[in-house]
């Protein structure tokens, strides 16, 4: 049995019961079963796609997204989903690292298709838009013929490779298997008491694990009903809230803010929601106040892509009243608190937060290095700093190594280090994040520039906005004359943080 398996099993109990709702109409369980299925069947006889062969998607949310996922969990292939927010040099980078057999990709991100053409001229490129032509989606399902799925699959599998921002400046693809997603879904099913008369609204982009998985697919994994937005927008989403009657949504505090600052936010009908789920940072508390003023519970969910994500959430019926705290470990995982020796440390005590089970990533994508520091005898390492009460609560307090938080989006300093670098008038760069009222974070630069070259702080952000995406820009260049280092020479990232809270 594979993950595709419980699609059918919803289709054969509701045929009718709509799964996915999306701009160009819905889906009921019965069609998107049938839909899956053609997809599988076109994948393996037109595009050769067999047992963890990867294949590749561009674009913003769209059922069909949904449809290649599971027509990948029926041929043991891997979906490699990639972020539309990101450079085009860095989809090229994602595209090689994975060696992705074909690329299904919206006209609306086109732009990196002729310099994939040129670099990668062996993947097969299809277009997501309407059309008979073969090189469209429609016109591959026209074409599929034979058997849809591939011998000796399971949810053993893997299933999804998603990369995330490295902390050595290039992104690192983690592997999730079909039973991450089966699991994450149970602890998912737990957190927010989801039924098949659920309603979940998802505007969060499905190429994060976040918009992926907290709720879209847990959803589909036990027969609610899906809609999605291809983006999230303000005015679109208070809409939805009034007219599609959504039970559950997840939204990030940047998209939180965004909703509360908007002229309707008064009037809003948000009567439907059971709740709203939200994490990805620390949260402020004046934005859970604007939510639960409005009657609206707000959960928060802590994780990350190598966790599936879930691994700690408050739940509807639980407490929710612990402050800053992210709740306490899920239903079918372990989360500890450890020092750098990897022992648990007491109660109230900073330390590195560590999670085991079965919705834990199954390695990194050809790098036994970074797998192996990550994965010790079954934990993952998150590299992020927490607390444990004594009533086994977690609260999450830093990241340990520097990542940024930008409007839900992860920034490692060391990726955009590595592109100033390149900048021939750049002798020095650090990057560190900045406190910002919109966006929790933004990127900020300390250069040191070169003896006898100059270089302005606009020069520095075409630089970057030409190789790495928008909101990994950073928003202010601070000109120095060295970077305070420790005595092995390395770049003191806090004494930069310590000085932006000074000022």
């Amino acid at each position: 049995m594979d993950l595709s398996d419980l699609i059918a099993r919803n289709a054969a109990f509701t045929p009718d019961r709509v799964a996915i709702r999306g701009a160009g109409g819905s889906l009921t369980y019965a069609a998107l079963w049938e839909r899956i299925a053609a997809a599988a069947r076109a994948l393996k006889s037109e595009l050769g796609i067999g047992r963890g062969d990867r294949l590749a998607i561009l674009a913003a949310n769209h059922p069909d997204y949904l449809v290649l996922l599971y027509a990948c969990a029926r041929l043991g292939a891997l979906l490699v989903p990639l972020n539309w927010r990101l450079a085009v040099p860095e989809q090229l980078f994602i595209l090689a690292d994975a060696s992705v057999k074909a690329l299904l990709v919206q006209d609306a991100f086109a732009a990196v298709v002729p310099p994939l053409r040129e670099a990668q001229p062996e993947i097969r490129i299809i277009r997501l838009e309407n059309g008979p032509s073969t090189d469209t989606f429609e016109g591959l399902l026209s074409e599929g013929r034979g058997d849809e799925r591939n011998p000796q699959i399971d949810v053993s599998c893997p299933l999804l490779l998603v990369y995330t921002s490295g902390t050595t400046g290039r992104p690192k693809g983690a592997v999730l298997r079909q039973k991450a997603f089966f699991w994450n879904a149970v602890m998912s099913q737990h957190m927010h008491d989801l039924t098949t008369n659920d309603h979940v609204l998802t505007v969060l982009p499905l190429f994060h694990v976040g918009g992926l998985n907290i709720q879209t697919t847990p959803a589909l994994q036990i027969g609610a009903t899906v809609t999605l937005h291809a983006r999230f927008t303000p005015d679109a989403t208070l809409a939805a809230f009034a007219t599609d009657r959504p039970t559950l949504v997840v939204l990030v505090p940047s998209t939180i803010q965004a909703l509360i600052e908007h002229p309707r936010w008064g009037e809003a009908d948000l009567t439907s929601l059971r709740a709203v789920t939200t994490g990805s940072t620390q949260v402020p508390a004046a934005l859970i106040d604007a939510m639960t003023a409005r009657g609206v519970t707000v959960l928060q969910v802590y994780g990350s892509t190598e966790t599936s994500p879930i691994a700690v959430y408050t739940r509807i019926g639980g407490d929710v009243s612990r402050g800053n705290s992210t709740g306490l470990p899920g239903l079918c995982c372990e989360v500890r608190v450890v020092d750098e020796d990897g022992c648990e440390v007491p109660h109230g005590t900073p330390g590195e937060v560590v999670v085991r089970g079965p919705n834990v990533f199954f390695e990194y994508w050809g790098n036994e290095a970074a797998t192996n520091e990550a994965l010790r005898d079954g934990w993952y390492f998150s590299g992020d700093i927490g607390t444990r009460d004594p009533d086994g609560y977690f609260t999450i307090h830093d990241r340990k190594k520097n990542v940024i938080i930008s409007g839900g989006e992860n920034i490692y300093p060391a990726e955009v280090e590595r592109v100033l670098h390149e900048h021939p008038a750049v002798a020095e760069a650090a990057v560190i994040g900045r406190v910002d009222p919109k966006w929790q974070e933004v990127p900020v630069a300390y250069i040191v520039r070169r003896s006898g070259l100059t270089v302005s702080a606009n020069d520095i952000a075409r630089h970057v906005s030409a190789q790495l995406a928008r909101f990994k820009v950073p928003r202010d260049v601070v000109f120095v004359d060295a970077l305070p280092r420790n005595a092995l020479g390395k770049v003191q990232h806090f004494l930069l943080k310590d000085g932006e809270k000074r000022t």
